[in-house]
């Protein structure tokens, strides 16, 4: 009788899938990994370069590391009092125009959350058109509008369009998170004496943490980097915004200030990470305080 022969194809082990699998993670981090890198090139391009002297810049091949790194363009661009003024001028128009497009947003999401009303449909639907309007469109209409207020070159004037820039997206992004609220929570403190208007500043906007920072984020975003409107709308010289003041490095008789362009970039990114720091906190925060409370 002939022997048993071995089967030809063994079913898997324990040990050969968890490898299998380990090899794909392997492969998956690598990915991973290769496209944090290639998304941060172009941020460590921008250092690279305001850490070069002017001269070295344009020379062939490019120099993927600063050999003689230099601060000087910072230097230069933190001791210029025009930098300073536009870093004020910007603080004051982007915080002005969140927190106007926040308070807006919050009674507009939660007037077509919780209420139904005649027209409720069509408002939101005017809110998508409003959003899908190319800026551009509107700038003639906006500057007469600003001239005629003479509010031309000033922080209420761009803040106020700024807010009509961020409303109409922030209404459908907070109006999200106020549906996923439950109207119960609202309706059960109103049972315990509540009013409608206590039931919502006790309940619901404290679990609204979360999507306040979001949109936050978002209108800061819109608003710190906002440069067409601004261009438009700041007549005069000393009073720019950051993206505005950046142009200062280039005109049509020199060339351009590469080295201050790169330098004035990076110090206007500080900001937004500075930003988003501290929205880590308060979205975690936000949701700790929501999980408790609902």
């Amino acid at each position: 009788m002939a022997a048993t022969e071995p089967a030809l194809f063994a079913p898997p082990t324990h040990a050969d899938t968890r490898s299998a699998r380990n090899r794909h993670k392997h492969w998956w981090n690598v990915l991973a990994v290769a496209l944090a890198a290639l998304w941060a090139f172009p941020i460590y391009w921008m250092i690279n370069s305001a850490l070069m002297p002017a001269e070295r810049l344009r020379s062939t091949p490019p120099l993927l590391a600063p050999l003689e790194p230099t601060l000087r363009s910072f230097g230069e661009i933190l001791g210029d009092s025009l930098f300073w003024r536009s870093l004020g001028f910007s603080a004051a128009v982007t915080g002005l125009a969140v927190a106007i497009s926040l308070v807006s947003a919050v009674l507009a999401a939660v007037a077509l959350s919780r209420f139904t009303f005649f027209g409720r449909r069509g408002a939101l639907v005017a809110v998508l058109v409003v959003q899908m309007i190319p800026a551009e469109a509107l700038f003639i209409s906006q500057y007469r509008m600003l001239d005629g207020w003479g509010l031309l070159g000033s922080v209420p004037g761009l803040s106020l369009l700024y807010v009509g820039l961020i409303v109409p997206f922030t209404v459908w992004m907070l109006k999200g998170f106020v549906d996923g609220v439950p109207v119960e929570l609202e309706e059960a403190a109103m049972m315990d004496g509540c009013s409608r208007f206590g039931a919502f500043f006790r309940v619901t906007f404290p679990l609204l943490g979360p999507g306040l920072v979001a949109t936050g984020v978002f209108g800061f975003l819109v608003a710190w980097n906002e440069f067409t409107l601004a261009y438009v709308v700041l007549a005069s010289g000393d009073r720019l915004t950051l993206p505005v003041w950046l142009r200062t490095f280039s005109s049509n008789l020199q060339e351009t200030d590469w080295a201050g362009v790169m330098a004035g970039s990076t110090l206007v990114a500080v900001p937004v990470l500075i930003v988003f720091v501290l929205v880590q906190n308060a979205m975690t925060k936000g949701m700790v305080a929501g999980a408790v409370k609902g």
